[in-house]
């Protein structure tokens, strides 16, 4: 059977999905105007930063106010909840879902050593009976079609990850999978095997997403070919460079290399959505990890790069781009 092109829609559940190209869950950094930015690009759907579903079940005020925050003109947005504990899974979800996802995705993927001393994110692997309760879980609290990304397994050679996503779509009912095929131990080290994900993708009945190593449109577009999936997910390679989902849907000719002003531009945009979420000072911190993405694409290196991270206020980073002329259409 001949693969779709990445252009084409497809489904999970109910939902349809205007192309094959997503955001990734991005740790600490996925917002609702990150999101945004890739849907603007041409991404059919986006998953959020990683949310605690404990944090949700206590009500927890920043979380539930600013990590569920969903701009309607998002498009598809799946909440990624991460937890070990069924009962309060059920509560997060059904929180969640209050927010407006039409998806909420499960990490059961992350190597991070604080998420996993938890039980919760690849720790969820060596016990496949709760990862399969904490799904139902969540599909029962939300109401809403459930994904899961996975691990390929705990350490290399380990084929639990690929074993959990059978049983997670034939006994919770989970809608499609998004596998990373790299263990958790290596993180992000070598080389994704895509082979073991075109054998899961071949056997399961919903759609697999492919996860890993999309640092570059070519790079995604190998990762869709080789491991037969139904969509790619471009996490690093979407970091400052959201040209990168017009590049693989086609949505803009002169993505490969966008110009100085675009890429002032985009940045400015950047700086004025974060303001609206975090208020002006927040905005201020919290963007200096946003800077290097974008100030190095304009040919900021060394001391000239470091004075963004230097800057206390949002309008002194709008002062460096004009004292070096690259602001100067603002």
């Amino acid at each position: 059977m001949t693969q779709p092109t990445l252009t084409e829609p497809f489904r999970i559940a109910d939902v349809e999905i205007p192309n094959r190209v997503a955001l990734a869950p991005l740790a600490g950094i996925g917002n609702w105007f990150v999101r945004l930015q890739a849907k603007r690009y041409g991404a059919g759907m986006a998953f959020s930063e990683m949310v605690s579903s404990y944090a949700l079940a206590h009500r927890n005020r920043r979380t539930c106010e600013e990590m569920l925050r969903i701009d309607p003109d998002e498009g598809v947005v799946a909440i990624q909840l991460f937890g070990s504990d069924p009962e309060v899974m059920r509560v997060g979800a059904a929180i969640a879902a209050e927010a407006g996802p039409q998806i909420i995705d499960l990490n059961m993927g992350c190597p991070v050593p604080k998420v996993m001393k938890t039980g919760a994110g690849a720790s969820l692997l060596r016990d496949p009976d709760l990862a399969v309760a904490v799904a139902i879980a969540a599909r029962e609290g939300s109401g809403l079609p459930v994904t899961v990304k996975l691990r390929s397994g705990l350490e290399p050679g380990d084929r639990s990850g690929l074993q959990l996503a059978r049983r997670l779509v034939r006994d919770a009912g989970v809608a499609a999978i998004t596998l990373h095929p790299r263990s958790a131990q290596v993180h992000h080290r070598g080389s994704p095997d895509y082979a073991a994900v075109a054998e899961v993708s071949a056997e399961l009945e919903v759609p697999v997403i492919i996860s890993g190593g999309a640092r570059n449109a070519e790079r995604a577009r190998r990762a869709y070919t080789e491991s037969g999936a139904a969509a790619v997910m471009v996490a690093r390679g979407s970091l400052g460079n959201p040209w990168i989902f017009a590049e693989l849907t086609g949505a803009d000719e002169g993505a490969l290399e966008p110009a100085a002003e675009a890429i002032e531009t985009e940045l400015c945009w950047v700086l004025d959505r974060a303001a609206e979420h975090w208020g002006p000072e927040r905005a201020s911190r919290n963007l200096r990890k946003f800077y290097p993405w974008y100030v190095e694409r304009l040919g900021f290196t060394g001391p000239a790069a470091d004075r963004f991270q230097r800057t206390t206020s949002l309008d002194q980073v709008r002062d460096l781009l004009l004292q070096s002329g690259v602001g100067a259409s603002l």
